[in-house]
């Protein structure tokens, strides 16, 4: 396994840094969408990805941000489950929302797009695959985050073993069973959705995710629960989030690249 799940990469920090100063949205548009805020928690909790991606295409660009919540996760988990690499995973998920709010309006029917952003994730996930190795103009540098004292030191490391090993084990895995596993046991999606995300059939994404269990079975003596293998969350997400966000104005200025006919809804 390259790289270790719980990692303090910061994502290409300085070029987003200069495309926040140059951004054209100023500070005052800060400002003001800094004051929408309540009312972008209420769309988060009320109004489906459809009604999200509406206000987007009308301009509301702060909205962006509860797609970028709802989803991060589950981009960074299929993304991992192809490459088993943290930071190429990282950055398939940076490429995978830029493509996204580029293509938005090409997007027919709203009410799938967690649909189409997995599915652009996985054929971004899939090129870096068949291409290998890639330079990277920038470092990572690690980000400073507060250590906290843990109530059970045992208890937390026993469970950060087990996670690792939970891991390794389905790094492991053959990437057709790997991504059923992603899917189906880690972001805990149905049959249907991930048979859909796929491209396969429900029977095949149940025969796949019953053999691969038989896998980790044998490699750990019992399966620990998977849900919390793979996390991308609170200060990770988060920045990642900020980076996005940031650097929206300058890349929808940019010339875009053309989506894969398969990945048009």
């Amino acid at each position: 396994m390259q790289g270790g799940i719980l990692f303090n990469g910061s994502l290409r920090e300085c070029r987003f840094e200069a495309g926040l100063h140059r951004s054209c949205i100023g500070a005052s548009a800060r400002r003001r969408a800094a004051a929408r805020t309540p009312a972008i928690q209420h769309v988060e909790e009320d109004h489906p990805d459809a009604e999200i991606v509406r206000r987007v295409r009308s301009g509301e660009y702060e909205h962006f941000e509860l797609l970028l919540r709802r989803y991060n996760q589950r981009l960074y988990r299929i993304a991992r489950g192809i490459l088993r690499d943290d930071a190429e995973a990282e950055d398939v998920v940076q490429e995978t929302w830029f493509r996204a709010i580029s293509h938005l309006d090409q997007l027919a029917d709203p009410d799938r797009f967690g649909a189409w952003i997995c599915r652009i994730a996985m054929y971004e996930a899939w090129s870096r695959a068949r291409r290998g190795s890639i330079l990277r103009k920038l470092r990572r540098a690690p980000s400073p985050v507060p250590a906290i004292e843990p109530a059970d030191p045992e208890k937390q490391a026993s469970e950060q073993e087990m996670r690792r090993v939970l891991e390794a084990a389905i790094d492991a895995l053959p990437e057709g069973y790997r991504l059923v596993v992603m899917l189906r046991g880690v972001e805990q999606l149905s049959t249907t959705e991930a048979a859909g995300l796929l491209g396969l059939s429900p029977d095949v994404v149940k025969t796949r995710f019953h053999r691969a269990r038989m896998r980790l079975r044998m490699a750990l003596a019992r399966i620990a629960s998977p849900g919390e293998a793979f996390p991308f969350l609170g200060a990770r997400c988060a920045g990642l989030r900020r980076r996005v966000t940031a650097a929206l104005p300058e890349w929808m200025s940019a010339d875009r690249l053309p989506l894969e006919a398969s990945v048009r809804f």
